[in-house]
């Protein structure tokens, strides 16, 4: 399972589980994935969940609701007690723009109930989902009710929103976001502005975001690293900038993460 973004993927299946199924066929031109959570911490201690949020807005069914998230700049932090569960909808960088009449850029870093974006229609959803037990059940309603509004497909500059962010995600160390825009035969401001429309978050955000996933990933692996070597791989002048961003938003310097990944316990093996 791809663990970009979740600090101390080893939890999984010690704290919490997360299955990830496909969308269907029809709605995967806007759906990256559904992912569903749950734990059972009953007589245990409370459990600090942190992801660092990907360029994505997500629908998001629980006990006490549903509701839109919009990116999310800053390190998702949840506490999690007792027994609970959330079912979720990670919509593709361009996926969710069609389903509203407004750019992205204005639900950014904001929780919005399914009734304030959609009326009577999105209650009702959140309300037809909380009646029912299965996780599959409640992901059926929300596929009838995206299939109400989606598009048979994306519009050209949604598909190119996500060609770029795909993009972004492979390229270089390094690589600047006028670099990117001229791959794609667009000039800066255009990129920048279909990014606020279609992703709710700048260009240069999602680079940065990319390249943070690949450090969380490498120190990860806790077997020691070479700082000034690790900062030059991920495209900064010097590691002391790469200290500073880190710490900056994922609450602790790269050697205190390294150090929690080390001590980690391995996470349980699956089932084949």
């Amino acid at each position: 399972m791809d663990t970009r973004g979740i600090l101390r993927p080893a939890a999984l299946g010690r704290v919490f589980s997360l299955d990830r199924p496909a969308p269907p066929a029809d709605l995967a031109h806007a759906v990256d994935r559904h992912w569903i959570v749950s734990w059972d911490l009953r007589g245990r201690d409370p459990y600090r969940s942190e992801v660092m949020t990907h360029p994505a807005v997500h629908l998001v069914l629980e006990p006490h609701g549903a509701a839109v998230y919009g990116v999310r700049r800053e390190r998702d932090v949840r506490l999690l007690s007792g027994a609970g569960w959330a079912v979720g909808t990670k919509f593709l960088p361009g996926g969710f723009a069609t389903l509203v009449d407004r750019p992205l850029c204005e639900l950014t870093d904001r929780v919005l109930g399914l009734g304030a974006l959609f009326g009577d229609r999105g209650e009702r959803l959140a309300r037809e989902s909380a009646a029912l037990e299965e996780p599959a059940d409640k992901l059926a309603l929300v596929h009838a009710f995206l299939r109400e509004r989606l598009a048979a497909e994306p519009g050209p500059d949604a598909e190119l929103v996500r060609a770029v962010v795909a993009d972004m995600r492979d390229a270089l160390p390094g690589t600047r976001v006028d670099e990117i825009a001229a791959r794609h035969h667009l000039t800066t401001r255009t990129l920048q502005r279909l990014f606020r429309r279609y992703v709710g978050v700048g260009p240069k955000w999602v680079l940065q975001r990319h390249r943070l996933h690949d450090a969380i990933e490498q120190l990860g692996a806790g077997r020691g690293t070479d700082w000034t070597r690790l900062a030059l791989d991920l495209g900064y002048f010097d590691h002391a900038h790469f200290i500073r961003d880190f710490r900056a938003v994922v609450g602790r310097t790269p050697a205190q993460y390294e150090a929690e990944a080390a001590a980690a316990p391995a996470a349980p093996r699956r089932a084949a």
